[in-house]
Formats: C-alpha cells, structure tokens, sequence
C-alpha cells in the first residue's frame, strides 16, 4: 500500500513538471518588465522614462502578469495533457473547455443563490473569498481549481477516450469527443459543488483573524506563516486582506485624523517624518520580507543542490525567478517549483517566513518592505531612527544564510527531486557516449530519427508511456532488459538514465520536439 501511495505521489510530481516548465519562462520574461517599469530604478536611470521604452516594459510586464494571475488555466491544461496516455493535445482542448464550463457554473451557481459579492470600491474583490477569473466573478480558489480539474481531466479522458458509439444518431461522441460531452457535466457539477464546500475552508481562515490580531508575537508569527502556507490556495488573500484594509490592523489617530488598517496607517505615518511607525508596519513587512531575501535562499540552495550535470541550466532557470522574487516580490514562479515537489519543504518555508517577522519586532526594525530596490531607497531616506534599517538588512542577510543551510540539509537528506535533482545519481544506472559514440552522433543530420528511438527502446511494443520533463525524455517500458543502448546512441543524447522500468534519455531543451515524434511515429504505427 506505501508503495503504491508512493509511486502514485511520485506520478503526480513528474506530471507537475509539465506545466511548471512554462512558469520558468514567465519568470525569466517578467524580470524584464519589472526593471524596465520600476520607479526606483527610473528615477536612477531617467533614460528608462523614454515612451518607447515605457511602451515595451509595460507590455511586457502586463501580459506576463495576466499569466501570473491565471495560473489556474496554465495547470488545467497543462495537467490534463500531462495525465493523457495518448492525444494529449485532445485533452489538453478538452481541460481548457472543462475549466470554462467550471467557471460559468460556478459563477451561475454563487448568482443564484444571491452568494455574489460587490466588490470594493478600493480594494476590489481582494478579501472578499472571490475574484474574478476570464471575465468570471467565482470563489478564489487560487490554483487548485486548475489543479483538481486537470487531474480529473486526465483520469477521465484515460477512461473514456476509446469509447464508440455504434448508434448513427449519437455516433459524433465516440472517443475523445465522448470525453469532452462526460466532463462538460463534471465540470458543472463541480462549480456548483465548489460553493458549498470551498467557503468551510475561506471561514475557517477568518476565523484565525481574531486570534492573530489578540495574540502579539505569535499572531505575527502566524500571520507570516499563513502568508506563505496559503499561496498556493488563494487563501492567503484572506489572512492579509483585513489587517491591511480594516481595524483589525490597527486603528490609530494621526494630526486629528483616524485610519484603520495597517496600510491606510502606515501610509499616514510615512507622510510624517516626525512620526515614528507603530506596530502596524510589522503587517505591511510580512508581506515583503521574505520575498526579498528568503527567496534568495532558496535558489542558492537549488542550485547547489542540484546534480553537477544538471547545475548549468538550474542555475538558467532559477537565478531569473530569483531576481523576480526579490525585486518584484513576484514568488509564484518560484514557489510552483517546489511546493507540489516536497510540501515538507514548503511548511519549513513557511514556518520561517512567520519567525523571521517575529525576529524583525523583537530587534525593534521598523523598515519599509516592498521590492528589494525600493525597499533600500526608500529606508535610507527615511532614516535609522525611523526604520533601523541596518538591523532589517542585517536580518535580511541572516534570513539568506538560514534558508540557504537548511533547504540544502533537508533537500540532500530527503533526496528531495527539487529543480536539477530529477534523477538521483547514486540509486540509478547512467550511461554516457563514449567519446566515439560522440563523434557519430555529431555526424547525425538534424532530422529526429524516431524509428530508431523507438527501436532502441525495445520496440513500439515495450513502450508502455512517453513523456518529457525539461530536457529528458521519460519512457516507461515492458522489459528494461530490451533496451539497446547502441540503437538509442545513434542519435546524440548526454545519456542515458535506467532506474527499473523508467528510462529517461537526456536530449537537452529540444526535448519537447523528440517526445512529439515519437508519439507520431508510435501512432503512426500500431
């Protein structure tokens, strides 16, 4: 049975990859927008105000974060095809379509039982439990309601893509569109489901409001805990939302004038340099501390963390989601790569999110957080006496040291598979070319030979899967014994991973392109 859990928990991890590798991407791409809008970085480099150069920071910084905020589309379709056995573009149209008829139903649904929320005239829908997705004004589910979807998709659309119907009336919903017409009533009955089950949980986090505001310095902890713990569900929304925007933040009386919630105070005392800033700041600091220097950590630690034949293109990938974390406090690109990987390592994250904030009140730092160059600009203006700014990047640096030893402790001694740790060197057979192979394989035309491929994996009938991860191809086969390493070295690879029945050839980032041909050419030939 643990076995089984375990192999079931390992699937869902390699099928995650599929829609993360996009995540990279947007992070490398972001970064950009990010520093060509910045206006901290304006105000150093005036040049960056030129209109053409503003046009295109802002075009790029907008579309990248309409990807940001619709991560939940990214996973829906990404999983979908990711889980499919065969026609995985078919599920993948099938798990876009499905998450459309989600959202119509569930916006109907909160419509019908008058549960639709006005939103703010300031703050929006934030808070409110609802958001607005695709034009739709459902419950914020954050990305889960993508990931739920998908693998529903994907379970489904295994289960039901071979079906045909014999009857010439009904005949049009054989196979995958048989699929498409048996979610179609799925997906409506989860948006309708999703409004009575999902707010249990949205209640149940406001609840922790109260607890958080009347106990000090474990509230603090708890609020810097469910900021990050909550991220992947939305519901983090709903932790920080009242402390900034209402009294449960704080209510306080300045030059005759009262405000309620940590930002509408903390803005009041910045106004005011005679002012020193009370404990509402510790609030807005929660909110951009750790993404500024934890994060940091974090992808230091991945990088050293990764296998030496994989640390090149880690560092590719994470030193860019890094930078958009701590300039941007941008951290779901960053976050996705190892929350669904190692939840264990996403709660330690999260517990040390919360003591840090803790640590910042006990040193009596009363900084400004918000973008790593802002932040430095911003408290150097303000002063030492107003922020204790020295202490807050002292801490910043400490924060740095702790998450970077501890994720590497934890990541080596679980064996976590984190970003450029997919294969675990000790507990599997590689083969490389030799330097002859090589020198064939450079002799190679660019043309994918998949016949060979396949012949080299034992034949399209000791092929049970095919997939792909960031540069490897991942076949499940029959019998590991049938494969020929020879045949597979005739068309160049890094090499070759054996682990049981799982083999994975390293063909770099044109990957995507071989996996394609080969489930054309197993198609093509069955």
């Amino acid at each position: 049975m643990k076995k089984k859990i375990m192999s079931l928990l390992e699937q869902f991890s390699k099928t995650m990859v599929q829609p993360i590798m996009y995540v990279g991407v947007v992070g490398m791409i972001m970064i950009i927008g990010v520093l060509l809008t910045n206006q901290t970085l304006l105000g150093v480099l005036p040049f960056l105000q030129w209109g053409p150069i503003q046009l295109v920071g802002n075009l790029i910084y907008q579309a990248v974060m309409t990807i940001i905020n619709n991560l939940g589309i990214l996973f829906v379709v990404g999983l979908s095809a990711a889980f499919a056995k065969k026609e995985k573009h078919s599920a993948a149209v099938i798990g876009l379509l499905s998450y459309l008829v989600f959202l119509t139903a569930n916006n109907v649904s909160l419509n019908t039982f008058k549960m639709i929320i006005t939103p703010n005239e300031f703050t929006g829908l934030s808070g409110t439990g609802q958001a607005e997705v695709l034009g739709f004004q459902v419950l914020d589910m954050g990305v889960f309601s993508g990931i739920i979807l998908g693998c529903v998709v994907g379970y489904i659309f295994n289960r039901t893509n071979h079906v045909q119907i014999k009857n010439p009336m009904f005949q049009m919903l054989s196979g995958v569109r048989f699929s498409f017409f048996v979610m179609i009533f799925v997906s409506l009955f989860m948006g309708w489901v999703a409004i009575w089950t999902w707010p249990y949980l949205q209640n149940g986090i406001n609840g922790l409001t109260g607890v958080i505001s009347r106990t000090n310095e474990f509230g603090l902890f708890l609020f810097g805990f469910l900021d990050r713990l909550l991220v992947p569900t939305g519901l983090h929304h709903l932790v920080y939302t009242p402390f900034l925007f209402t009294e449960v933040g704080g209510v306080q009386t300045i030059n005759g004038q009262t405000y309620s919630g940590a930002y509408a105070i903390v803005m009041a005392e910045l106004k005011d340099a005679s002012l020193p800033f009370t404990d509402s700041i510790y609030y807005m600091m929660a909110m951009g501390f750790t993404k500024m220097f934890a994060y940091i950590g974090i992808g230091l630690a991945f990088i050293y963390t990764a296998f030496k034949q994989n640390r090149a293109r880690t560092i590719t990938l994470i030193v860019p989601l890094m930078i958009t974390a701590s300039v941007a406090s941008i951290t779901e690109p960053l976050d996705f790569l190892f929350v669904f990987v190692s939840p264990l390592l996403y709660l330690v994250h999260s517990i040390l999110a919360g003591v840090f904030i803790v640590l910042l009140k006990l040193f009596g730092v009363t900084a400004m957080s918000g973008g790593l160059l802002n932040s430095v600009i911003m408290n150097v203006v303000l002063g030492v006496e107003k922020t204790n700014y020295p202490i807050y990047f002292l801490l910043g640096a400490l924060q740095i040291v702790v998450y970077f030893v501890l994720f590497s402790f934890i990541i080596k001694k679980l064996n976590l598979k984190t970003p450029g740790r997919e294969v675990d060197a000790n507990a599997v057979q590689i083969i490389k070319p030799s330097s002859e192979v090589k020198k064939s394989q450079e002799a190679v035309s660019e043309g994918i030979d998949a016949e060979n491929i396949v012949n080299g994996l034992g034949g399209k009938d000791n092929i049970i899967e095919v997939d792909n991860c960031f540069t490897r191809l991942r076949v499940s086969v029959k019998d590991v014994e049938q494969i020929n390493d020879d045949l597979l070295n005739g068309y160049p690879n890094s090499g070759i991973v054996k682990k049981n029945n799982d083999i994975q050839i390293i063909y770099g980032l044109g990957v995507p392109e071989i996996r394609n041909a080969v489930q054309t050419y197993l198609e093509n030939n069955k």
